[in-house]
Parts: structure tokens; sequence; C-alpha cells
């Protein structure tokens, strides 16, 4: 394939996953271009359903982490790695996306939105689903971390990104060019 190059399709091809990360916390100049990024995702009909945050407390993340091994299991590979990191990958900041009602399809493009962000920014990230688990409609851990975050209860789990400087340089996977077809 050919590609016209720009700084934008630079960082797109070079955003990888990362799931090891410095214990350095990100800058205020980074976190607000995230949330900037997060506020300038567009969404169908302009709904703007999701409610993120940006979690940067060490203690909840590590107890958020108890509550989820508790609920899946501490030897259960619900998540990359599972055997030695949490499963916020002991990244700095973790942000979290909900939205009343299924508005998954607007959460993925804010997701990369703030992925991509991230990645122009020097910042690794890794998209995690299996925290959802967590919050499972009824389940009273996830209530409780929903009520700390200020997420009504009857909103759901959309998506969860790692954020944090890369402690690891993983090789670049290899992609299905074949799964990618022009129709005319």
């Amino acid at each position: 394939m050919r590609c016209i190059m720009n700084e934008v399709m630079k960082t797109i091809l070079k955003r990888q996953t990362i799931r090891e990360y410095k214990p350095d916390q990100i800058t205020d100049e980074q976190l607000d271009a995230l949330m900037q990024a997060a506020l300038r995702a567009p969404s169908g009909r302009n709904g703007q359903p999701c409610h993120v945050r940006f979690v940067q407390n060490p203690e909840m993340l590590k107890e958020m982490n108890t509550d989820f091994k508790e609920l899946v299991g501490y030897d259960t590979p619900a998540y990359t790695r599972w055997d030695t990191n949490p499963v916020y990958h002991n990244a700095p900041t973790f942000i979290v996306l909900f939205a009343e009602g299924e508005s998954y399809m607007d959460g993925g493009i804010m997701c990369e939105n703030i992925c991509i962000a991230a990645e122009g920014m020097g910042l690794g990230t890794c998209i995690i689903a299996s925290v959802g688990a967590l919050f499972a409609d009824g389940n009273e851990q996830g209530n409780k971390w929903k009520r700390a975050w200020d997420i009504p209860e009857e909103y759901k789990f959309l998506i969860a990104i790692a954020v944090g400087y890369p402690d690891e340089k993983p090789e670049m996977k290899p992609r299905f060019e074949d799964r990618i077809k022009v129709i005319r």
C-alpha cells in the first residue's frame, strides 16, 4: 500500500500497545491535551454520550485492581501479562469511559482520539476492555467505583486506557493487509 505521509499519518503508523510504564506521572499539559482530544471526539448526532475519568490516584488504582482480581481470579489470564502486571499495567494515568446506553462506537472514536494524541506527545497507551467485567450490571464492587468517580450506576462501561511514559519498545506486530480491499 502507498501512503501519503504527514505528521498525523506518522503518528498513526507508529502507535502500538505499551504494557510497561515508567512511574513518572504525565504532565498537566499532557493531561489537558488528552482531555481536549476526548472532548473533541465526534459522536453520533453530536450526542456526546461519553463520560470520561482520568484516574491518577495510585492507591485508588491498586484497590480497583484488587477488586478486579478478586472478581476474575488472581490466576485467570483475563488480559495480556496478567501474571506480572495489574490490569492497568502500572500506568500512572488510567482513563475510563462510560456512557448512558450502549455507545460503544462513540467510545471507540474517543478512545482512538486519546491514543493518537498520546502517541503524538511521546506517551504510550494500552486499550483495556477486560476491566469491564468489574463494571457489569449489578456488580457492587463496580458500582463502588462508579460512585467514587461520579458516574451514575446505570451507565455502561465502554473502554479503558492506560497512559504513561513507555518503559518498553516492543516490536511492531505484523498487519494483515489482505483484509483491506477497495471495491470500485
